[in-house]
């Protein structure tokens, strides 16, 4: 993969928050949770959620997207359409060897479909979630089309591929 498809997480918070940030207000509770986690995690997971929103923006069928609270984690919900899957991002546990992750429904066939399609290009954990490490080279344009995947899992595989 080439490097300009790929972006560092800070950087990407950087140049794409503004947008999608002032023109999306998060929950008050999604906001407090954010506000918990650790610097630089917070600023990972906040890059991840500006991804997925403005996938959702440009993802036709998906509709306005739901922002909560999972399990106590930042969720990304597809209410209006019932599109897509849940997308939850946070942290990893003390085990892990990464620091965060996007967490899908582990029922769903979505990161195994991701593994085929991307191998390599992520660190996977089971059939749940894309790991990451802070400051790690994200490949932007896989990761979109994961979360586009998810985002519209419930419309068919006409509609995700």
């Amino acid at each position: 993969m080439s490097e300009s498809a790929k972006t560092n997480t800070s950087a990407a918070a950087s140049a794409g928050a503004g947008a999608a940030s002032s023109s999306t207000a998060m929950p008050a509770e999604v906001a407090a949770t954010f506000s918990d986690y650790p610097e630089p995690i917070r600023a990972e997971l906040l890059t991840l959620r500006e991804l997925i929103l403005a996938t959702a923006s440009e993802t036709d069928g998906v509709g306005t997207i739901t922002e909560t609270l999972k399990w106590g984690e930042p969720a990304y919900l597809t209410k209006e359409t019932r599109s897509g899957s849940t997308i939850r991002i946070a942290p990893t546990n003390a085990k892990s060897e990464h620091d965060y992750a996007m967490f899908f429904i582990c029922s769903t066939n979505l990161v195994s479909d991701f593994r085929a399609q991307f191998g390599e290009t992520f660190a996977y954990e089971g059939d749940r979630a894309v790991l990451f490490n802070v400051g790690d080279s994200i490949p932007v344009d896989e990761l979109r089309e994961c979360v586009r995947q998810a985002l519209t899992y419930h419309l068919g595989s006409e509609a995700r591929r």
